[in-house]
């Protein structure tokens, strides 16, 4: 059976007034529209497209590319808002409902929220989600601590920053570990720092191990020097408002920093501004 909701590899079969008929291994037939076609094409070509159901319920196969998969998750913002629920941009030209049974708070219109594609299997419509906890994988999460991982921000709170691992599980990112700003619908590279009793993941935006430092602006400072490969046109002598474009700290703030960088042995100072040092 060809699946709803992604990607599949389809054999081309046949052309008619409407477009294409794709089929797969079993001989299930789906039509990809005119508009969707290849000008050039030989029956028995294969064609990888998406699957999703039509106005009339009806399956049909699209060459566009949808911003979510089914069962992963995504940040996509409500075109529309009605009786029935609300409706999302997802980049296929039938917008995607969430149900107001399935809304975490109500969602109004222009806003964006984190949601997991999902399948009635009743009906095989999609539809997505914004209740997130309810839809994490079960089980263990097979993670290492300091292993790399993709996390998408969920939720703000007085804690952090809810996010979801690896488009599977549930993890959170502390507040006072974050040191750049960060805003749901953000996708991010973390790091696992360990598995709780609960299953939920603690993540680091920081490579684990890199630094210890007691000041936050330190660690601000030298994890965007790794990002810029090193190297900071910002020294004790910059102009206070380029230091504050750059960090959202005050030249005072910037110079304690660097200091204490400084004396870690962690980087250099250069009359043009600070590198890192190559002793570690």
């Amino acid at each position: 059976m060809i699946p709803v909701g992604k990607y599949s590899e389809l054999e081309i079969v046949r052309s008619t007034d409407n477009g294409l008929y794709l089929k797969d291994a079993f001989n299930e037939e789906v039509l990809l529209p005119n508009k969707y076609c290849p000008t050039k094409y030989t029956y028995g070509d294969k064609l990888k497209v998406f699957v999703y159901l039509d106005h009339e319920a009806r399956k049909v196969a699209t060459t566009l590319t949808p911003r979510i998969l089914l069962n992963e998750f995504a940040s996509l913002k409500v075109k529309s808002a009605s009786d029935i629920g609300a409706f999302m941009d997802w980049g296929m030209e039938k917008d995607l409902l969430v149900p107001f049974r399935e809304q975490a708070v109500p969602m109004e219109e222009g806003e964006s929220y984190v949601v997991q594609l999902s399948l009635d299997h009743k009906t095989s419509r999609l539809y997505a989600s914004s209740k997130i906890e309810n839809r994490f994988e079960e089980g263990r999460p097979p993670f290492s601590p300091g292993q790399e991982v993709e996390v998408l921000v969920y939720r703000e709170t007085e804690l952090g920053y809810p996010v979801v691992v690896n488009s599977l599980y549930g993890g959170m990112v502390f507040r006072n570990e974050v040191f750049k700003p960060v805003k749901v619908g953000d996708q991010l590279k973390g790091f696992v720092k360990k598995v709780r009793e609960d299953n939920k993941v603690d993540i680091s935006l920081q490579p684990i191990g890199y630094t210890n430092f007691n000041d936050p602006n330190a660690e601000m400072v030298y994890q965007k020097l790794i990002e810029s490969d090193g190297t900071l046109k910002l020294g004790d002598k910059s102009d206070a408002e380029d230091i504050y474009k750059t960090f959202g700290i005050s030249k005072k703030a910037y110079k304690k920093a660097i200091g204490a960088l400084y004396k870690q042995k962690k980087i250099l100072i250069k009359p043009d501004g600070i590198t890192l040092s190559r002793k570690k």
